[in-house]
């Protein structure tokens, strides 16, 4: 499924910096590794969730982190510091076996090198592997724009249960603050055995 070397490191094509990849449950988070990725959803998304309808509520999302079916890559540095991560978890919508993608985060030291599209590859890859599943999911804030690019430049469309927009009596537009896309996993982005997207990212 993934070579074990190019699966558990990756090494920063313009500092050359090396940084381990780790597959964990939340369960075995450390105390500290829980708070570093709570941190960084906060320090990368917090804005686009207090200006969302729903707002921010830091105690939800931590419920959100804790459901026990998720699973975490982490990305560490050398010294064990995790300076991004990616959540996963296999489940149905629609009454259709997918891979969510829960969360995709990088502290701006990682942005544009390449990790975000090598870590989505990694989701492709074990979606392939599970029996029934055809395409990765994922919700993403319309007003981030870098990702939904980002995104699209992977071969993300938006999925026909994305939220549409809502016409109020008066004829007010009310449109919705996040979008689902999707990805089939039979899509050429992806060559097998290999990491086949483009090296860049938002």
């Amino acid at each position: 499924m993934f070579n074990s070397e190019r699966w558990t490191s990756w090494t920063h094509p313009l500092t050359n910096q090396s940084y381990s990849l780790e597959l964990l449950s939340p369960r075995a988070l450390s105390k500290d590794d829980f708070k570093a990725c709570f941190d960084i959803i906060e320090f990368t998304s917090g804005e686009d969730y207090k200006n969302a309808s729903t707002g921010w509520h830091p105690a939800m999302k931590k419920k959100e982190m804790k459901s026990p079916d998720l699973r975490y890559i982490l990305v560490k540095d050398e010294s064990g510091t995790v300076k991004g991560f990616t959540s996963l978890m296999p489940t149905f919508e629609n009454h259709e076996p997918v891979l969510y993608c829960y969360e995709v985060h990088l502290l701006p030291e990682l942005r544009g090198s390449g990790l975000g599209k090598h870590l989505m590859n990694f989701l492709i890859t074990i979606a392939k592997n599970i029996p029934s599943t055809k395409k990765v999911m994922l919700t993403c804030f319309i007003s981030n724009t870098n990702s939904l690019r980002f995104y699209e430049k992977i071969g993300f469309t938006k999925d026909d249960f994305s939220p549409r927009d809502r016409v109020l009596r008066g004829g007010k537009i009310v449109r919705p603050d996040y979008v689902i896309l999707s990805r089939e996993t039979a899509h050429n982005g992806l060559v097998d055995g290999e990491m086949g997207l483009e090296d860049d990212e938002n």
